[in-house]
């Protein structure tokens, strides 16, 4: 597993990290069994202190989700549920509109929060926009 992290965002790095695990596990990439780069190794890749890396694993085993084991490393435990079949279509069309985005001069930052606004169902929309008090 490779962890990108982004200092521009204003997420903690360790959130970052637990993030993309729990992401990676979501997506299937991820597997139980599948052992975690140690902290070491994440540290050394990413410049990032060995200490945060250990507060994301140790997050992501409160959360049920990897186990330590002594001399051994840091292993998934268990998956989550999957995306059903289905959603393939739905990541085309994702993939289609962050390629849009990015186009428009927009980051990460700006799509999570295009999608959130959509997600929470409070995004303007036409009706509202042509709507005149």
């Amino acid at each position: 597993m490779i962890f990108r992290i982004d200092r521009r965002t204003g997420t903690s790095v360790y959130v970052q990290l637990v993030q993309q695990v729990r992401q990676a596990i979501r997506m299937g990439r991820l597997a139980p069994g599948d052992r975690l780069p140690t902290a070491r190794e994440v540290s050394e890749r990413t410049g990032i202190n060995p200490n945060t890396v250990l507060k994301a694993y140790r997050e992501l085993e409160v959360a049920g989700l990897v186990e330590p084991r002594q001399g051994s490393g840091t292993f998934v435990r268990r998956d989550l549920a999957p995306l059903p079949d289905h959603t393939e279509a739905l990541r085309r069309e994702l993939a289609d509109w962050v390629t849009r985005a990015l186009a428009a001069g927009l980051d990460i930052s700006d799509m999570q929060a295009l999608i959130v606004e959509a997600a929470a169902g409070t995004a303007p929309t036409l009706e509202d926009a042509h709507h005149v008090d």
